[in-house]
């Protein structure tokens, strides 16, 4: 019995004593424990979050689980400090005020990085996928949890906070597959063989050396337009950064074999008629 009283006693010395703060052995051991019980949980919940996750991406929760940590043993300090008795109302009191500062200060942070855990989660987006931000197209580089990096088609580098793929509409080109349908609209005169412009457009688009073999190419009379007859060649690419040169390339040589074959590509016309008041 004497000597539990002595463990008692000893679990109540004070190690700091002031007027609003009296830190105990008891106190100390207590927050101790608190520590490693709260690491391993830590440790624990970070296996289970990124069990299924590519290894490539585990590497981006280094930075958000430390800070994460952070926050966590902050908490257990003060639950653990109040609960074995210290007044911890006067720290509460003095850092209130800082912690709202610094709320406001770091809001688009943590939206940009709560963003990112979801992306990489959820792999709604992907390092190599081609998408389209803001009428852009631009390849992913590389995916953080405060930002991603792409590049257009002109290199150009674009960094886009993480948030915007929350709050705003994206295009994944190639989430579904790389394979993308792209058109070249044409306009044709009056009077010309359609069956041969059809013939043309699909020969174009079959002989193009960056157009997929396996798809066919499809040829449609979109509509009768005002000085033409409007055509449209759809065509399969398996890399969208190629589009603007596959387009280019196409309406080179749909140019050249019209002229070849006689077909006129018309350009808008317009009669004029002037009235004779005297006639």
């Amino acid at each position: 019995m004497e000597v539990l009283n002595k463990i008692i006693d000893l679990f109540g010395l004070s190690i700091i004593k002031t007027k609003d703060v009296n830190l105990t052995v008891g106190a100390l051991i207590a927050l101790v424990v608190a520590f490693m019980l709260t690491s391993y949980i830590l440790k624990f919940v970070s296996k289970v979050i990124t069990r299924n996750i590519p290894i490539e991406d585990k590497n981006k929760f280094v930075s958000i689980f430390q800070f994460v940590k952070y926050l966590v043993y902050l908490f257990v300090i003060m639950f653990t400090l109040n609960a074995s008795g210290v007044n911890i109302s006067v720290l509460l009191t003095a850092s209130a005020a800082i912690f709202l500062g610094l709320g406001f200060a770091l809001q688009q942070l943590f939206q940009d990085l709560i963003s990112g855990i979801l992306i990489i989660l959820e792999q709604s987006l992907k390092v190599g996928d081609i998408i389209e931000v803001e009428g852009k197209v631009c390849r992913v580089e590389k995916i953080s949890l405060r930002s991603t990096k792409a590049v257009t088609r002109n290199q150009r580098v674009m960094i886009i906070p993480n948030h915007k793929f929350l709050s705003d509409v994206l295009f994944n080109w190639t989430q579904n597959s790389t394979i993308i349908r792209e058109s070249v609209e044409v306009g044709v005169a009056y009077g010309s063989d359609t069956e041969l412009v059809k013939e043309i457009l699909i020969s174009c688009a079959k002989n193009n050396s960056n157009t997929l073999d396996d798809c066919e190419p499809i040829v449609m009379f979109e509509n009768f337009g005002d000085s033409s007859l409007d055509f449209a060649v759809y065509f399969f690419v398996d890399d969208a950064f190629t589009v603007l040169r596959v387009k280019s390339e196409l309406r080179f040589e749909i140019d050249k074999q019209f002229r070849i074959n006689n077909i006129t590509i018309p350009f808008p016309q317009r009669d004029v008629h002037f009235l004779n008041p005297n006639a």
